[in-house]
């Protein structure tokens, strides 16, 4: 799915559409982002020592988890909205000229809640995993 398609799924736009590549694997998705160096969270974070922020690898795999409920989130008109995040751990940084692979998948869905589990890499290490939820709300 190339970056058009992901827009027709995903509410995100301008600098918080933060998944480039994505593809629905059965029950998993496995995206990918590139981060440039000139992202806008990467200004302050580190200056001389930039480093994506973990909060920004954790949107990252909610992005990409939600491309499974594009069926849902177009019927319903939602917006996916953050309602939880536990047992993250991460385990290298991210920084610019890495490409950034997801791979996620719903654990569990009882409308409008979704819960999933995600797991991001860079050359294969694993970078991060968590578990997380969110709500798909009316736009």
């Amino acid at each position: 799915m190339n970056l058009e398609e992901i827009k027709g799924i995903l509410p995100h736009r301008d600098n918080m559409l933060l998944v480039e590549e994505v593809i629905q694997d059965g029950e998993f998705s496995k995206g990918k982002y590139h981060v440039r160096g000139d992202e806008w969270f990467l200004q302050g974070h580190f200056p001389g020592n930039p480093v994506v922020p973990g909060v920004i690898l954790c949107e990252m795999l909610a992005q990409s988890s939600c491309i499974l409920l594009a069926d849902t989130m177009k019927e319903k008109g939602g917006l996916p909205m953050f309602t939880g995040l536990n047992n993250v751990r991460f385990r290298h940084p991210v920084v610019p000229g890495d490409t950034f692979e997801t791979e996620c998948r719903i654990t569990k869905a009882k409308h409008p809640f979704y819960f999933a589990e995600g797991k991001g890499f860079v050359n294969g290490e694993l970078a991060v995993k968590a578990e997380f939820s969110f709500a798909i709300t009316e736009a």
